[in-house]
């Protein structure tokens, strides 16, 4: 889940929330969206392996 922040960078977040906290894990800032997403598939395919 990618989310824009104030400052205009992009966060990813986790898709499932945390147990313990009740939030998503902070996965990476990005400054551009298109880096975001870039990373986001990145970690798809590394969950997959």
């Amino acid at each position: 889940m990618i989310r824009k922040l104030k400052s205009g960078e992009y966060r990813l977040y986790s898709r499932k929330k945390n147990p313990k906290t009740g939030k998503r894990r902070n996965l990476g800032t990005f400054k551009t969206r298109a880096a975001a997403e870039k990373h986001e598939k990145a970690v798809q395919f590394f969950k997959r392996q």
